[in-house]
């Protein structure tokens, strides 16, 4: 029996599976011992022996699904900052502010919450905080998306914001939170947080959007799943919405339904569809 990477040939081929069904996500065979680590500590919380039996838990005690879900929190990578990839949102503050004031847009991988707050600080930029645009922000990993609904960050995770915004948009933690920041309710009101699995069949979102930020998950997924992803993501933009992805992820296999705005930001051309729900 071969245990490399802390875990058995089958039940490795059994994770990667369920993870590839559930996700998206398709974990090579270098990612062994990493997979083993992340789901190693949800056994400490059961108190289950080995990943083995950790299996016949999903297989046969989890039939709500429950369980499943935290599985999938333990495996799934949020790496995230303040206004990362900046030129992104110096893209989308000029695009909008042509725009009008009810500008929605969908942070579909909002991990802990960096990413849909810097788009909402950069609409508040430009429309004022009274204005009526909103941010729908998803993840697929329900831990992340509480910590992101919170909005509480230590003051070292602020330091990528362009200058000024700290006081403007977010308040200094005293007493127990001293060290911390907490983004300002009249920010927090225009996100909405809700679980979205990009790889599921249905997805609780019958909203459209002037723009979808979908950065940095495509580089997990095989190039089907892309493209059925990519292509459900335009079905969810206006006519002339955009489509921003990570500054290590492309379009360019897709140029026959996609055309170049910026670097990794694309439109949908005339014409074609986006495929729905």
């Amino acid at each position: 029996m071969d245990t490399r990477g802390g875990m058995r040939d089958e039940d490795f081929r059994f994770f990667r599976s369920l993870i590839h069904k559930e996700t998206g996500i398709w974990l090579g065979d270098q990612k062994r011992s990493m997979l083993a680590s992340r789901l190693s500590r949800r056994l400490r919380e059961l108190r289950l022996d080995d990943l083995h039996a950790y299996r016949v838990w999903l297989e046969t005690a989890d039939a709500g699904g429950s369980e499943l879900v935290h599985a999938i929190n333990r495996v799934t990578t949020n790496k995230t900052d303040f206004f990362r990839e900046p030129e992104h949102f110096i893209v989308l503050k000029d695009w909008v502010a042509g725009r009008g004031s009810a500008t929605r847009l969908w942070c579909a991988a909002s991990s802990t919450g960096e990413e849909p707050y810097s788009l909402a600080m950069t609409l508040a930029e430009v429309f004022g905080m009274q204005a009526p645009w909103s941010i729908l922000a998803t993840d697929i990993d329900t831990e992340v998306l509480a910590a992101a609904a919170a909005g509480i960050y230590g003051e070292d995770r602020l330091r990528t914001l362009p200058a000024g915004m700290k006081p403007r948009y977010f308040l200094r933690g005293r007493g127990k939170y001293s060290g911390q920041a907490c983004v300002r309710p009249e920010v927090r009101r225009h996100v909405e947080f809700r679980r979205v699995n990009l790889v599921g069949e249905q997805w609780p979102v019958g909203e459209r959007f002037d723009a979808v930020f979908c950065r940095n998950v495509l580089i997990y997924f095989d190039r089907e799943t892309q493209q059925r992803v990519v292509e459900r993501l335009l079905g969810r933009l206006v006519p002339d919405g955009l489509l921003f992805l990570g500054h290590s992820e492309s379009l360019h296999w897709m140029a026959h339904q996609v055309e170049t705005v910026a670097h990794t930001v694309y439109r949908k051309r005339v014409g074609q569809w986006g495929g729905g729900q």
